[in-house]
C-alpha cells in the first residue's frame, strides 16, 4: 500500500493538533494547580445511574453554587431540587441535608483521599497529585481541555474523573464511580481568585439538627 505526501502531510497534522491538544490539557491543569487560589461558581449536576435490568434509567439534576479556597476548603449548596450543602473547612468534612435535617461529619483527610474534591482543591501541584492519581492528557473536546485521573488506590469508589478546563479555568467535571454511576458537572459564571468571605467554609450544625459522626 502506497501512501501518497498529501496523505502523510494531513496525518503529521492531524498528529501534531492532537498533540498540541493533549499539552494544553495538561498545561491547563498545572496552571489551575498553581495559580487558582479560589474559586466561585455556579453549577449544573447531572447525575445518570448504571442501567438496571438492561432498562436505561432517568438522570437527575442538580442546581447549585461552588465555592473553594486552597489549601483544602470548598463548598457545594445545592439549590435545586433539594437543599443540601457540602462542606470542607480543612479538617472536617460536614454534610448537611435540610429535608432530613441531618448532619453527617467525618474526618476530611478520611473522606476525600482520591476523589474529584482533591483534584480541585487539595493538590499544591502536579507532583502531589500524581502521588494519589494517574494522569492522562485528553484529546480537545466541547472547545474544552481534559486530563483523566485515575486513583492509584483500586479500593475506592472513583474509576476515574475527567477534568474539563477553559484555559487555566475549571469548566466541568465527568464522574464515573466504581457502581457505574457517571456523574456530569459544568460550571458557569466561573470567577478565578476571588475574594471569599470569611467564615465562608465555616460551619454550625443548625439548632436541633441530628449530627452523626463517621
Amino acid at each position: 500500500m502506497i501512501i501518497r505526501a498529501p496523505r502523510i502531510a494531513a496525518l503529521l497534522l492531524a498528529l501534531a493538533a492532537a498533540g498540541t491538544a493533549w499539552a494544553d490539557g495538561m498545561s491547563s491543569l498545572e496552571g489551575f494547580v498553581k495559580g487558582v487560589r479560589s474559586g466561585r461558581a455556579q453549577f449544573t449536576q447531572t447525575v445518570t445511574p448504571p442501567p438496571k435490568d438492561g432498562q436505561a434509567q432517568r438522570d437527575r439534576v442538580s442546581t447549585g453554587t461552588f465555592e473553594f479556597q486552597r489549601p483544602g476548603r470548598f463548598k457545594f449548596d445545592y439549590k435545586k431540587p433539594f437543599a443540601q450543602t457540602i462542606v470542607a473547612d480543612g479538617k472536617t468534612l460536614w454534610l448537611y441535608d435540610a429535608d432530613l435535617n441531618q448532619v453527617t461529619q467525618r474526618s476530611q483527610a478520611q473522606a476525600l483521599g482520591s476523589t474529584p474534591a482533591a483534584l480541585i482543591a487539595s493538590a499544591a501541584d502536579l507532583k502531589a497529585l500524581q502521588s494519589d492519581f494517574n494522569l492522562e492528557a485528553q484529546p480537545e473536546r466541547d472547545g474544552l481541555q481534559w486530563v483523566k485521573a485515575t486513583p492509584r488506590n483500586k479500593d475506592g469508589q472513583l474509576q476515574f474523573v475527567q477534568i474539563g478546563f477553559k484555559g487555566e479555568s475549571l469548566a466541568a467535571l465527568e464522574i464515573l464511580d466504581s457502581f457505574g454511576q457517571r456523574s456530569v458537572l459544568k460550571f458557569d459564571q466561573v470567577q478565578v481568585n476571588p475574594t471569599l468571605a470569611e467564615g465562608a467554609f465555616r460551619f454550625q450544625p443548625p439548632a436541633g439538627a441530628d449530627v452523626v459522626k463517621q
